[in-house]
């Protein structure tokens, strides 16, 4: 991996970058809120997150956008990205049918995002509310969230309290909290 620097607020220059990645330095800016930005080879495995990690120094989540069978009802679910994650588990917490992973083309319907590029910053572009967030009580736990500027080639180091805070409510949306297992057992699988 090629080095990572960490900067603060967005970056230098902004030409070649997508809509939605500015739209996000744009909502952060115009709500106040301190960030950190860092530019990066394409995020597509959670090898490649753990590096970002260690530059970051935040939680890391992994991000998944998930459904109900009917897909009619849409989720996207922060937990650290080294947790186990079992559909049961959640499903149960939630009061859901078991879920599975949405389409990609919802989310880009509803997010703007394309997959492996999954992000809380996307909610803003949700302005209807059709995905419902789902936070682990773990990624609450940290002092730091990472997350990507709703494309992989950036992550942004954010204060929690700000991310679940200010920045939530600007994007109009609520979370649920949940506690997922760090060890699953053989009767929960």
């Amino acid at each position: 991996m090629n080095d990572i620097t960490l900067r603060r607020g967005r970056p230098e220059s902004l030409e070649g970058r997508e809509a939605k990645e500015i739209r996000c330095y744009e909502l952060l800016d115009s709500l106040g809120i301190e960030y950190m930005q860092a530019d990066h080879e394409r995020a597509e495995t959670m090898a490649v997150c753990e590096e970002i990690d260690k530059v970051l120094d935040a939680t890391i989540c992994k991000n998944l956008f998930l459904c109900n069978k009917q897909q009619t009802k849409f989720y996207l679910l922060m937990m650290p990205g080294p947790k186990p994650f079992k559909t049961k588990l959640l499903s149960k917490q939630i009061g859901s049918s078991r879920l599975s992973f949405a389409p990609g083309e919802f989310m880009e319907k509803y997010l703007d995002i394309t997959p492996g590029s999954v992000s809380i910053l996307g909610l803003m572009n949700d302005t209807e509310n059709h995905v419902n967030l789902i936070v682990d009580r773990d990624v609450l736990a940290g002092e730091f969230v990472g997350c990507h500027p709703c494309i992989n080639t950036s992550s942004l180091k954010i204060r929690t309290e700000d991310m679940f805070g200010p920045l939530l409510s600007a994007m109009n949306h609520k979370m649920t909290e949940v506690t997922l297992p760090w060890v699953i057992e053989e009767d929960e699988i």
